[in-house]
């Protein structure tokens, strides 16, 4: 089990919707420090953060923040984008793009801070799925995402031997920037947050944030016209 308490953590995506409220969360819950990495690190709010700048899909950013983070026992991976490409009409350009951010990113950051745990005597790492990991309605997001729960369910056999806990949080509507045009039940960052940090510490497996997101993982051994209706149209 990981103790937030005492720990110190890396949020890549710290400076806004869900990664800000775990940044919060952290400290609340009596972190020790809190790296909260941003592409322009000015945009970190928090009074306590240690603003760090990262592009989680570039090999060279995400090695200097290695370099300036060695004391860190917990990551969480939260940064992404949402481009949400159609994999017939948009450019190959635009599906790659969100797989840089959603897929390879977070394993370029868990390769560089896999070390740096181990050697601190293990730890936790925390991955920022979405409901959409399981329902193919988004293009090139949906995909992104369902690759990056697939990596987490890998990464969890590997690490558990090196003394490092794997969880992955799956989010539906959350109300922040992304989602402000959207007119669907949504939950607090500030909720997510909480449920992420109970997860972590009681060594969930999976954190299910919100209603949405349990009943389409409960849903997922049915039949595939139950969870896509367009199907039976």
């Amino acid at each position: 089990m990981t103790t937030i308490e005492g720990s110190v953590v890396l949020v890549t995506g710290g400076s806004r919707g869900i990664g800000r409220a775990l940044v919060s969360a952290l400290y609340e819950r009596g972190a020790k420090k809190v790296y909260a990495t941003a592409r322009d690190p000015r945009t970190v709010t928090h009074p306590d953060a240690v603003p760090l700048a990262l592009e989680v899909s570039d090999e060279a950013s995400v090695a200097a923040a290695a370099e300036q983070a060695q004391d860190v026992t917990l990551l969480i991976n939260n940064a992404g984008a949402s481009v949400k490409a159609s994999f017939l009409d948009a450019p190959v350009e635009d599906v790659r793009r969100e797989f840089e951010t959603n897929f390879y990113g977070p394993l370029l950051v868990t390769r560089a801070f896999v070390p740096i745990i181990e050697r601190n005597g293990g730890g936790h790492i925390l991955n920022v799925h979405s409901v959409l990991s399981w329902l193919g309605i988004a293009g090139s997001y949906s995909a992104s995402k369902a690759a990056l729960w697939s990596q987490t369910n890998s990464l969890r056999l590997e690490l558990k031997p090196r003394g490092i806990e794997v969880t992955g949080l799956h989010v539906g509507y959350v109300d922040t920037d992304l989602t402000a045009k959207i007119d669907a039940p949504k939950v607090t960052p500030e909720s997510v947050a909480v449920q992420a940090l109970d997860g972590i510490e009681s060594g969930a497996y999976e954190v299910l944030a919100d209603d949405l997101t349990r009943q389409v993982k409960a849903g997922l051994a049915a039949d595939l016209a139950a969870l896509y209706p367009q199907l039976a149209a």
